[in-house]
C-alpha cells in the first residue's frame, strides 16, 4: 500500500468533481509543489475538454492540493527527454492551458502558494484569480534556456503590460502576493482567516446564479476586445438579449426574486 501511495505522489493526478453546477479541478502532487508531469498536462487537457459536455456545469474552480497551485512543469522530467520530446511536452502543456482558456464558462483559480512557470500561465488562463498571502507568481525561464511561445508572452503582456512583462521575465524574480495583487494578476487577496477554499466556492455559487448567456457573451466580448483571435468563440450574441435568459431575468426583477436561469 505504501508503494502505491508513493507512486501516486510521484506521478501525480488531476481530479474532477462536479456538483451543484460547479466543476472543481484539483492538481494533486503535493510533495513536488504540484509540479506537473507530461502525463498530468495530458490529463488536464482531457478534463478541460470534458467539462463543457455537462450542460449543468456553470463555473469551473481550478486549484492545487495542500498549499500550492502548481509550480509549473516538472523540470527534472525534462532531463530525461530529448529536445524533440521536450518540445512535444511544451506543446501538450500549451494545449492544456489553451483548453481552459477557451472554456465558454467562467473559470476561477485559487492561486495559493506557488503559481510559477507554466503554473503562472495556467493561472492567467483563468478568468478570475484568488490569492493568499502565501502566493508567489512568476515565470523564471531565463535560467533554464526556455524560449516562451508568442501565446505565453501575449498572455503576460495583456495582463501586466509590456514593461512589467519584461521586468519580471528578464530578472526571473517572483512576485509576492501584494505585488501580484497590485499588478492585477490577482483579483482578490484573502487571508487564512477568511478561508480561501470557502471564499472561492462562495464566489462560484454567486457566479452560477447569473445568466449563462450574459457570462458567455462577456467572455466572447473580452476575447474580441483583447484581439485573442486564437480563441475560437463562435458568435452567439449578435442580439443584445438572450431569448431565454432575458425574459426570465426581467420577470424575476419585476417579481423581486432570484432568476431561475436554465
Amino acid at each position: 500500500m505504501r508503494v502505491k501511495i508513493t507512486r501516486i505522489e510521484e506521478d501525480g493526478k488531476i481530479t474532477l468533481q462536479e456538483s451543484a453546477g460547479i466543476a472543481i479541478v484539483t492538481i494533486h502532487r503535493p510533495n513536488f509543489k504540484n509540479a506537473m508531469t507530461k502525463k498530468m498536462w495530458n490529463e488536464l487537457a482531457s478534463i478541460g475538454r470534458e467539462i463543457p459536455k455537462n450542460p449543468r456545469t456553470r463555473v469551473v474552480v481550478l486549484k492545487g492540493s495542500k498549499g500550492s497551485f502548481t509550480a509549473g512543469s516538472d523540470i527534472k522530467e525534462f532531463s530525461r527527454m530529448t529536445l524533440e520530446e521536450a518540445d512535444e511536452a511544451f506543446r501538450i502543456m500549451e494545449d492544456a492551458i489553451s483548453t481552459f482558456e477557451r472554456l465558454p464558462i467562467p473559470t476561477i483559480g485559487l492561486i495559493n502558494g506557488y503559481g510559477i512557470g507554466a503554473g503562472f500561465q495556467l493561472a492567467l488562463a483563468c478568468d478570475l484569480r484568488i490569492g493568499t498571502h502565501e502566493t508567489k507568481m512568476g515565470i523564471p525561464v531565463g535560467g533554464l534556456g526556455i524560449t516562451l511561445s508568442k501565446k505565453f508572452v501575449k498572455r503576460i503582456v495583456e495582463m501586466v503590460g509590456p514593461s512589467r512583462a519584461k521586468d519580471f521575465v528578464f530578472t526571473g524574480r517572483l512576485l509576492d502576493a501584494e505585488e501580484s495583487y497590485q499588478w492585477g494578476l490577482l483579483n482578490y487577496l484573502v487571508t487564512e482567516d477568511e478561508n480561501p477554499s470557502n471564499f472561492i466556492i462562495n464566489m462560484a455559487h454567486k457566479i452560477k446564479e447569473q445568466s449563462p448567456a450574459s457570462l458567455r457573451a462577456v467572455k466572447e466580448g473580452v476575447a474580441y476586445a483583447t484581439h485573442s483571435i486564437d480563441i475560437p468563440y463562435p458568435s452567439h450574441f449578435e442580439s443584445n438579449v438572450d431569448p431565454h435568459d432575458f425574459p426570465e431575468g426581467v420577470l424575476a426583477f419585476k417579481e423581486k426574486r432570484k432568476p431561475n436561469f436554465k
